[in-house]
């Protein structure tokens, strides 16, 4: 065992410092205020630069040519003071200290609190297996967050997490660890010092966490990273704040890919269809034509393997079932022109018995075995298959070739990347590594990744300027930049519904805001009523909602399969559709900072202690508070409401002081959501289908008790013409007050469909004397009725507390719209 515990040299360079100590190597880069790399080799000398994962860098990368839109910037001067007992670093937030003997790296803020502390004597050891470790001081107050798709609460304190991508079919969301992700991230948050922390470890072998299960008395208590290789190679970030430590991750690992609009939308999907024998087209488009029957909006299908089916009954990727789909082309035509996109199911790995295995097998393409001889095979769907190889030039060519052939060409640009984990169980086999060769043990998280970058490459060659849509199942770090994911094939249970809600909580706090769960669930039995219900109710709130399944009692689940339960399917989903306009500006703002789309409350509230351990009750945005029913038979609903907000109901505009824990009652129907003061929420009304329909009305929900801020993103929704500036961005700002502005700057040159608007202004006290749109008097009306057939003008809802004020929009200038709340005295007149 090699443990690093006196230091021996420094190396000041222009822009690192390297150290050398009697077990390993360090070189240290200050890469802005808030980042630090420390990077560590037990191997005579460091690795050469070669990241499939890294958005930003500072210096050469063998992939620099590979990663679009990495950004190179310039490290930090790395200046060094020599304090005697230990060196110094500063940036202009933090102080990096190296204690020379014993041999530790320390982080603290410039009051001089510890952030980060390794455990002395032993901070980073290799042992006898090659095995590496990084052990880290813990804190009683501290709490741990993030750590990519992982089951259980949200806080991760005293968990074992293992690092390793797995098909986890039917798993248990509270317990089965590891599931399908890899994302060596978590974020720290010290309850006392207020203080968030974030540590990315850029290795892709598999790895674990201990966040304070282990214990021994002879030490400080401790957390440990440990790696099966590679090095040790540490991002540190400061906040202080939680949500500032997401940005600065995502600047390191990419934001969330702009999607498009509509797969904000409904997305049907079912194993069953694609099973059938015979025309299996024709069930999918009926599915669509029942949907819009039904009233319930959909946008897209996610399309299953059966259609790949051979003659021999195996799955074989690229291949189309011609008994199930006689005409796969005017299939897709027909779905498009129902405003229906189709996500054929796509997966990397091909049976010994595919058509194409050989050519593929020819030209290199696949995961080859420890020789490098022939290609590896392992278990897969199906049987004995082999890997393409995404790190290959040629397995990334041929891969294409056959995505635009069997796909693209024919009008399909959103694909579903599936069993992608790639479980080969050899860890010594070859992958070419663009041409070096490594093991798959040390890339194998990568592969997924490469396999988004390549559909999303493939729609660039064969469908130019065409935005893609791409869905994973699996991911390593950074995956957020090419596709949406999902968290695999949950098992159908109350308990998956309501762990899932965490499970989702973690990932966008680990830099993937555009996710989601099977709705209804996937593996096992119908859901009952009261189950899907519920589930349908809680989906409509994350980014990708779908309602997928593989029952196990030869049942299919569909909106309307309880018919007399169908009118709270509809009205959940017709909700979601109403919040597309905020839904699709939080994810523009996720592919601007990172930021979540479901916000677990400790992101919004970090001063709150009472936030610090909620796992279920969510922030959707800034706004909007969830806390829907996850329990079965429920009659009631406890909420916490936390401090430093008031709070609205949804439905009735009742006010709550925050806080406090209010009880709710409950029906089958109920969704509880809660507005935040200083609230701003677009929303479409009436919206039914968003490939087909235009957005002429736009509804802007604004509680003005306090100064707020939101952008209302618009652009085309299909095309890449946003990234030259064809886009609308509205900046509405609220000054609050006895004479409250509300204010629209707007930036871009996109051609808004909307046409008028109409602002819901949720009144706390009175109401108004008199509204003005750019300095005029608008007029005001005391009959709902006759202000609904009015151009513009505005009236009061006494039971809501509301004042409806409607105006053509002003799409070619900014707005400006006051509102007077001056008591008028009728008596004194």
């Amino acid at each position: 065992m090699e443990v690093s515990s006196k230091l021996l040299q420094a190396e000041q360079h222009s822009h690192y410092l390297d150290l050398t100590t009697d077990a390993a190597k360090y070189r240290i880069y200050l890469m802005n205020d808030h980042i630090v790399r420390i990077r560590c080799t037990f191997d005579e000398q460091f690795d050469d630069e070669a990241s499939y994962a890294l958005a930003m860098t500072a210096w050469d990368d063998k992939m620099d040519g590979m990663i679009e839109d990495r950004r190179r910037v310039e490290a930090l001067p790395a200046q060094v003071e020599d304090l005697g007992h230990s060196l110094l670093l500063r940036t202009a937030q933090l102080r990096i200290i190296v204690h020379k003997q014993p041999f530790a790296i320390g982080i603290t803020d410039l009051q001089g609190r510890v952030l980060h502390e390794d455990l002395k004597e032993r901070p980073h050891v290799k042992d006898n297996h090659g095995r590496l470790y990084h052990y880290s001081c813990l804190n009683d107050a501290d709490h741990y967050y993030g750590f990519g798709e992982k089951s259980g609460y949200l806080n991760k304190k005293k968990r074992r997490l293992r690092m390793h991508n797995v098909d986890t079919i039917g798993y248990d969301s509270e317990h089965t660890d590891p599931l399908y992700k890899h994302i060596p991230f978590y974020i720290k948050f010290n309850g006392e010092t207020q203080a968030a922390t974030g540590l990315f470890y850029h290795n892709s072998h598999d790895s674990v966490f201990d966040m304070g299960c282990e214990r021994s008395g002879y030490w400080n208590k401790y957390s440990y990273f440990c790696a099966d290789g590679g090095e040790l190679d540490l991002f540190f970030m400061y906040g202080p704040d939680i949500k500032d430590v997401i940005r600065h991750y995502t600047d390191l690992t990419g934001k969330t890919i702009m999607p498009t609009r509509y797969s904000l939308g409904y997305m049907g999907s079912t194993m069953y269809y694609t099973e059938l024998d015979r025309d299996a087209d024709k069930a999918i488009l009926n599915f669509v034509d029942k949907c819009k029957a039904e009233g319930i909006p959909c946008d897209g299908f996610f399309m299953s393997s059966g259609y790949t089916t051979g003659e021999d009954g195996k799955r074989y990727v690229f291949n189309w079932n011609h008994d199930r789909f006689p005409d796969p082309r005017a299939f897709i035509a027909q779905m498009r022109e129902k405003g229906v996109a189709l996500a054929p199911n796509i997966k990397p790995g091909m049976l010994l018995t595919h058509p194409l295995y050989a050519k593929f097998d020819k030209a290199d393409a696949y995961v080859k075995d420890a020789a490098g001889d022939k290609s590896e095979t392992d278990r897969y769907w199906g049987g004995q298959a082999s890997f393409v190889d995404f790190t290959s030039p040629a397995g990334r060519q041929l891969w294409k070739e056959h995505l635009k052939s069997s796909f693209i060409e024919l009008g399909v640009t959103s694909i579903w990347n599936d069993n992608n984990e790639y479980e080969i169980n050899n860890p010594d086999a070859l992958c070419a590594f663009e041409g070096e060769k490594k093991e798959i043990s040390a890339v194998r998280p990568i592969m997924p990744n490469l396999m988004a970058q390549m559909a999303k490459e493939a729609i660039a060659e064969a469908a130019p300027n065409t935005r893609p849509y791409i869905v994973n199942r699996a991911g390593f770090a950074g995956i957020q930049r090419y596709a949406q994911t999902w968290a695999g094939d949950n098992n159908t249970s109350w308990h998956s519904l309501k762990f899932n809600v965490p499970v989702m909580l973690g990932m966008g706090l680990s830099g993937v805001a555009n996710q989601g769960c099977d709705i209804g669930g996937f593996f096992g039995p119908a859901p009952e009523p009261e189950l899907f219900v519920r589930w349908v109710q809680n989906g409509i709130f994350q980014p990708r909602f779908s309602i997928h399944s593989c029952n196990t009692d030869n049942t299919v689940t569909e909106p309307w399969m309880y018919p007399s339960y169908t009118k709270y399917i509809r009205e959940a989903i017709r909700l979601r559709y109403q919040l597309v306009p905020y839904f699709y500006s939080l994810l523009h703002e996720a592919s601007v900072e990172g930021s979540p789309v479901m916000r677990p409350m400790v992101y919004e509230f970090q001063n709150d202690p009472r936030t610090w351990e909620e796992s279920f009750d969510f922030m959707l945005g800034g706004s909007i508070l969830v806390a829907n029913v996850l329990e079965q038979g429920a009659k009631t609903r406890s909420v916490y409401l936390p401090q430093g907000s008031e709070w609205i109901n949804w439905y009735t505009r009742e006010r709550h002081a925050g806080g406090q824990t209010i009880e709710l009652d409950v029906s089958l129907d109920s969704i509880p959501m809660f507005l935040r003061s200083g609230a701003i929420v677009p929303l479409a009304p009436g919206l039914q289908n968003i490939q087909n329909d235009r957005v002429e009305e736009l509804r802007l929900l604004i509680e003005p008790s306090e100064n707020a801020s939101f952008v209302l993103y618009e652009d085309d929704g299909v095309t890449n013409n946003y990234k030259t500036g064809d886009y609308l961005k509205t900046t509405i700002q609220v000054e609050s007050g006895r004479e409250t502005t509300l204010s629209f700057r707007r930036e871009g040159t996109y051609a808004s469909s909307v046409q008028s608007v109409v602002i819901e202004l949720l009144c706390k006290e009175i109401a108004p004397v008199q509204v003005m749109l750019q300095g005029r008097k608008l007029p005001m009306f005391l009959d709902p009725q006759v202000w609904a057939a009015a151009e513009e003008g505005w009236y009061y809802d006494l039971e809501l507390r509301t004042a409806k004020i409607k105006y053509g929009s002003g799409v070619e200038a900014d707005d400006k719209v006051g509102v007077r709340f001056d008591v008028k005295d009728l008596i004194s007149i």
